[in-house]
């Protein structure tokens, strides 16, 4: 007996529209700017007062785009060309131990602080921030189709900014991984639980490529490297030999702080 797909057709092709072209809700004609930049209702001005009153507003995820986009869209999701970035603290069980839990809370907070900030300027959808990490989604309709790109400039701007961030008489030790490619991109789980996310080889090998990296060092596949070349100057080039991997894989390491 034939069974249902997973994710119906109708509601694949919505979500496709959604995470590459955008959508333009009915009260895109509201004023005024800053506006959702996937379907365009407003958040400022009297319009975004309006769509306050019957519930629309800035996601918690990301404050460019609106619940509607984010939250309220149905379970599913589609294949898309999607980058992933992740950025973990080195040695963060030897960290806390030297800190102690109050001092090494207040660090993971001025970690997720610089992170975020600089991710959402970059239009990031924050994916999670898990105990001494933080996963970035770059998704194209967000981006303007420059998905690959922003990762790679969220990447470095992270870890020069972490540089400058002192922990005792060294820096913050941070270590990013960035990879782009096809990943399953929606909302996941059951109709009462579920979580924005990515799926997929491409989230696996953006993980392993953070685990290369050591503190200060921006850890970049080849498909992201080669959107961005000019932002990694002297970056080495290296075949990595990752987890699950049959094949090395291409990647490009680079320092910041350094450059």
């Amino acid at each position: 007996m034939a069974t249902e797909p997973v994710v119906p057709p109708e509601v694949e092709s919505m979500w496709r529209m959604v995470l590459t072209e955008g959508h333009r809700s009915k009260y895109a004609f509201l004023p005024s700017a800053p506006r959702c930049v996937g379907c365009m209702e407003p958040f400022g001005g009297l319009g975004g007062r309006v769509m306050a009153l019957i519930g629309h507003r800035r996601s918690r995820k990301n404050p460019h785009i609106c619940n509607l986009c984010d939250d309220v869209l149905p379970a599913g999701g589609a294949e898309i060309d999607v980058a992933v970035l992740f950025a973990d603290i080195r040695g963060s069980t030897a960290l806390a131990e030297k800190l102690g839990a109050k001092a090494f809370a207040e660090t993971l907070n001025r970690f997720y602080h610089i992170s975020t900030e600089i991710l959402i300027s970059h239009s990031a959808m924050i994916d999670k921030m898990v105990g001494d990490e933080v996963m970035a989604l770059f998704i194209p309709s967000l981006c303007g189709g420059e998905h690959r790109r922003k990762a790679a400039e969220s990447a470095v701007a992270i870890a020069t900014a972490i540089a400058k961030e002192r922990i005792g008489d060294g820096p913050l030790p941070v270590g990013i991984g960035v990879h782009a490619g096809e990943a399953f991109v929606g909302k996941i789980g059951t109709t009462s639980v579920h979580d924005f996310t990515a799926l997929g080889d491409t989230v696996n090998t953006a993980a392993r490529l953070q685990a290369e990296a050591a503190a200060g060092e921006v850890v970049v596949s080849e498909e992201v490297y080669q959107a961005a070349i000019e932002l990694f100057p002297g970056a080495e080039r290296r075949d990595a030999a990752l987890r699950g991997k049959a094949e090395p894989l291409p990647i490009r390491v680079f320092r910041p702080a350094a450059a």
